[in-house]
């Protein structure tokens, strides 16, 4: 949530200065962190491959301008810099200030809602498993390689409810399991009236949901990573219920505190 200039600054512009640092020290790798919501197009996606397009459409600055940094980071593959764009989808597990803490403050308050049944199977990867895709795609990454220049989805491979993936990680942190559920119709619509809200009274904190928020909670997202296995050697080794107990494990030690502000 925020103004277009604000998001395009931050991943577009922000990311073409670092390739230019690259070239100016003649820095021969780049792997970006790029995310799966680049090719969202408000669908269900349910097992596509790095072959799915672009959409011509985006509800969110977000995915727009991760969208244009991706292509501007594949773009500049060449001998001297060779670059990879890695997609992890819903990264969770100990020190996320992003995810779980946002998930937990409104399980605690009572606003947590399901949009739609919650049976939408969705992909996330645990925190391990990503940073080893990102050492892992370093690695790898040389001119003529299979990996320079492409996209890779990085999940679990283990596609889980949406409900079951949000009980997980509010249980971890003691919270009762969310039953509350709201239509997708509904929740869709009270993102369009939250987002006029925002946009009328200039309120610049994130509203409680919105559409794109919505489409995201209520659709299938779950993606073949059989290419960052065959090319990048990425095979999860952390597996999602592990990672719900090391995420308790943590939560022992490091009560979660509430989300910082958008």
């Amino acid at each position: 949530w925020g103004p277009y200039a604000e998001f395009h600054r931050v991943n577009v512009t922000g990311t073409e200065c670092v390739i230019a640092a690259c070239r100016a020290e003649k820095i021969n790798r780049l792997v970006y962190t790029s995310s799966p919501s680049v090719v969202f197009d408000g669908k269900d996606m349910e097992g596509p491959d790095e072959r799915v397009p672009y959409p011509d459409h985006y509800e969110a600055h977000y995915p727009k301008t991760k969208a244009l940094a991706e292509q501007t980071v594949l773009k500049a593959n060449c001998p001297e810099l060779c670059t990879v764009a890695l997609r992890p989808h819903l990264i969770w597990g100990p020190g996320d200030r992003h995810l779980a803490p946002r998930l937990i403050a409104r399980a605690r308050s009572g606003q947590l809602k399901i949009i739609g049944s919650g049976k939408n199977l969705i992909d996330t990867v645990f925190i391990d498993n990503a940073a080893e895709a990102h050492l892992l795609a370093a690695e790898r990454l040389q001119w003529g390689s299979p990996v320079a220049g492409r996209a890779y989805f990085i999940t679990n491979g283990d596609p889980r409810p949406t409900f079951e993936m949000i009980n997980g990680i509010i249980g971890a942190a003691g919270c009762p399991p969310c039953t509350s559920t709201v239509p997708v119709p509904v929740a869709y619509a009270m993102g369009a009236l939250f987002e006029l809200w925002h946009r009328i009274t200039g309120n610049e904190n994130e509203p409680r949901i919105t559409r794109w928020v919505a489409n995201e909670l209520a659709t299938a997202h779950w993606f073949n990573i059989d290419a960052a296995k065959r090319d990048l050697g990425y095979n999860p080794k952390v597996s999602i219920d592990e990672g719900f107990k090391r995420l308790a494990a943590w939560f022992k030690d490091h009560p979660p505190q509430e989300p910082p502000k958008a």
